[in-house]
């Protein structure tokens, strides 16, 4: 049986952070994408072996290089999961911004 590794346990780790935030833009090799770390290749090769495998990387092949892209579909899982917390965030700071213009306005 072939297990989904978790979004959120992927995701989790600072540096499959960064890679998805690389590869957001444009697709990217393997070793261009490990070109922007301090660590071994094959640690950087395991991060997208994850995000792989979670689906929120896909792996394009275009001649003898394999490029990294990302999945914005199950980008969405994410941003679905997080979007009631962005709500609850922006009520609570326009609430709070109110109650200072009101403070401010009766010096």
């Amino acid at each position: 049986m072939n297990l989904r590794r978790d979004v959120f346990q992927a995701i989790a780790d600072p540096t499959r952070r960064a890679i998805l935030l690389l590869v957001a833009s444009q697709a990217m090799t393997a070793g261009a994408i490990a070109s922007n770390f301090d660590t071994a290749r094959p640690t950087v090769s395991k991060h997208l072996q994850i995000l792989t495998e979670c689906e929120l990387l896909e792996q394009k092949q275009n001649g003898r290089e394999i490029y990294y892209h990302i999945n914005a579909t199950n980008m969405k899982e994410v941003a679905d999961f997080i979007e009631p917390f962005r709500k609850m965030w922006d009520d609570r700071f326009n609430k709070l911004e109110s109650i200072m213009k009101k403070h401010k306005s009766k010096k």
